[in-house]
């Protein structure tokens, strides 16, 4: 299940830009979609954007895309693991100014590592309905989406990571997905190495007997911090169980 279509698949190089650090405007968190709560201390307040721009490069989407993902917040389908919720702002790369009503599209593996619609490529039996972990949420006018979702695990070649996509212009469909639109961004999250060494003692993760690529050793993520898609993790209680937030501001080419 390693992760190689970086080399096989590549794709375009879209200059990017992640806004992180201190700043002078502030962007307020707000309801992402019906689905997402306007108000849970579970969500961090999104870090702000910036006046100075990181610049950085798009990541590779995978092997493990699928089409027809559920519109939703809550992408965990009962799969056992370590909560985490992500807030992360979409912004404009020329203003910083938030990016409402686009869809912010994420996928991941679970704790021993399989992806839905893929389960057995790393080792393990499970069920697959295809969909498990897999789904995006829609803005809100500050540009924020709220996700709820559990720690991934890894599998073999890969540190533990999250796939993204942004899109604009999306239709709703009566079945839950969407169509249409203009893909602004595909990007992956990374976790810090120190939180990602706790997690994997934690059960289900310490059943994954796959050897765990760390971050370092990862062929696709470059070392750029918050630039590079390394959300910044906060601890929801005293263990690793209790589970994290995850926000990140990721700024888009619109034009």
């Amino acid at each position: 299940m390693t992760d190689t279509s970086g080399a096989a698949h590549p794709i375009g190089r879209r200059t990017i830009l992640i806004a992180t650090g201190a700043t002078a405007a502030t962007l307020a968190v707000g309801a992402a979609a019906p689905e997402a709560p306007t108000t849970d201390a579970a969500y961090a307040t999104p870090a702000a954007a910036t006046a100075v721009c990181t610049l950085t490069k798009e990541m590779t989407e995978g092997p493990y895309y699928l089409d027809g993902a559920l519109v939703r917040a809550d992408i965990t389908e009962s799969k056992p693991g370590i909560p985490l919720k992500l807030t992360l702002t979409v912004v404009d790369d020329a203003t910083c100014a938030p990016i409402g009503n686009a869809l912010v599209e994420i996928w991941h593996c679970d704790a021993l590592g399989e992806y839905s619609g893929f389960v057995g490529n790393n080792g393990h039996s499970e069920a697959d309905d295809g969909t498990f972990l897999r789904g995006g949420v829609l803005t809100g006018t500050d540009g924020v989406a709220h996700l709820t979702t559990v720690y991934p695990g890894w599998y073999r070649g890969r540190c533990i990571h999250i796939h993204l996509k942004v899109h604009t212009g999306v239709t709703l469909t009566s079945d839950g997905s969407f169509t249409g639109g203009r893909e602004l961004h595909t990007g992956q999250l990374f976790f810090n190495e120190t939180i990602t060494t706790a997690v994997a003692k934690v059960s289900p993760y310490s059943t994954n007997t796959v050897t765990r690529t760390t971050l370092a050793q990862d062929s696709v993520y470059d070392g750029g911090g918050a630039a590079s898609g390394l959300l910044t993790l906060t601890a929801l209680g005293s263990t690793a169980s209790s589970g994290y937030t995850g926000t990140l501001t990721v700024g888009v080419a619109t034009s």
